[in-house]
């Protein structure tokens, strides 16, 4: 007796980018499975700050963001999870710091506020003393990346995606997807398996150079002078982020923090910070790259996230809830690893640290056939603005 069965799209992986790929097909009447080899969404997805930074990319990270957005907000919807129109909070504490914001906003079409200290100071609960400036970018969202995962999950189960857990994919060709319950015929197989994609396609990994990239993040509950009533950047955020780090005065600035702090620089320190309903605090992130994501995090990481923490809001504790390792697929060359290695067979993989941005994006371009084009810079394109009319 055969053990194949039938749909018009196998989604391998249920990550962000796997359940984008999955709804949007779902929108479009088609039959969606997916597969996934944990119990239930672990991995970078629900491992992360839970911000949607839209404001601040630049070319296809701007294109999927945008269209990410508007999706964002009506899966909250649908599916039963917060997404909080916050928007973003930067901190200036250096001079370099607001050059670069300045410059920011005076380069983006986006909406940017720029904020004197005393504005600063008086919305955001830091210590004062070092703040030169700040900026609000409202256009960006927030969301519990441990509930808002397994929602659109839970909701595309029971709008009659077909969800099969602990099943490992062990290989796909057109029309094909093998997994360990047994083949599965597809007209089209989207790969989302973010940093495992060397698992089925070495090949590609290796040419895009991608790595797994280990984080040091943890959950805290300092007592700040006030909420955090949005998603908090600092100096070091303004460095990974193509929008500012494009800026002239971006070098001056890196060249300072190199300076002060060299121990940030060796660990790529991106201090940033999300208060979360419940009151506690994600605070992050250090990035160590390497082919395998090792288990063994330094205490070291942990170490300058908690001083900078208590330096950052002039606070003497900061009581650890809880401490993870996030990982994620990184490339040197690349935000996007976009491919269709054999007709029908979609690889889309965010190698970039930007996948709750920019994941529920990519998969209307996908099903176009434009993503490709978009990530490589070949086809400029404005972002999709109107809703998709739902075919079922």
């Amino acid at each position: 007796m055969s053990t194949t069965s039938h749909h018009d799209v196998a989604i391998v992986g249920a990550g962000i980018v796997g359940l984008a790929h999955a709804w949007e097909a779902h929108r479009r009447g088609l039959r969606v499975v997916v597969v996934d080899a944990a119990a239930g969404p672990h991995g970078a997805s629900v491992r992360n700050f839970g911000h949607a930074c839209i404001t601040p990319q630049t070319g296809a990270a701007a294109v999927f963001a945008n269209e990410a957005r508007g999706r964002w907000l009506e899966l909250a919807v649908r599916a039963g999870f917060t997404a909080r129109e916050t928007g973003t909070l930067v901190v200036a504490r250096r001079p370099e710091e607001l050059a670069v914001v300045e410059e920011f906003a005076a380069a983006t079409r986006g909406p940017v506020e720029l904020l004197t200290a005393t504005a600063a100071t008086a919305r955001i609960p830091v210590a004062p003393d070092e703040v030169v400036g700040g900026a609000f970018l409202p256009a960006d969202l927030q969301v519990d990346p441990r509930t808002a995962t397994p929602a659109i999950a839970a909701f595309l189960a029971a709008e009659g995606v077909d969800f099969r857990w602990r099943t490992s994919a062990t290989g796909v060709t057109s029309g094909t997807l093998a997994t360990t319950r047994g083949d599965i015929a597809a007209a089209t197989v989207v790969v989302a398996t973010n940093h495992d994609l060397d698992r089925l396609f070495p090949e590609i990994a290796e040419r895009a150079r991608l790595v797994r990239c280990r984080l040091h993040m943890l959950r805290a509950t300092p007592a700040l002078r006030a909420p955090l009533v949005a998603p908090l950047f600092t100096g070091w955020s303004l460095l990974r982020y193509s929008g500012f780090a494009t800026q002239p005065s971006a070098d001056a600035l890196r060249d300072r923090l190199q300076r002060e702090m060299p121990e940030g620089v060796a660990l790529d320190l991106n201090q940033m910070v999300t208060q979360h309903v419940d009151g506690s605090l994600i605070l992050g992130d250090t990035h160590e790259r390497g082919i395998d994501a090792t288990p063994f995090e330094s205490e070291a990481g942990f170490d300058l996230v908690i001083r900078e923490t208590k330096r950052l809001f002039g606070v003497e504790d900061v009581p650890v809830v809880e401490r993870w390792q996030g990982v994620y697929a990184s490339s040197p060359d690349r935000e996007f690893v976009i491919e269709q290695p054999e007709p029908g067979v979609h690889v889309v993989t965010v190698a970039s640290g930007i996948g709750m941005t920019t994941g529920l994006g990519i998969a209307p371009f996908t099903f176009d056939g434009t993503a490709a084009d978009i990530a490589a810079g070949t086809l400029p394109s404005s972002p999709v603005t109107t809703t998709l009319q739902e075919t079922r």
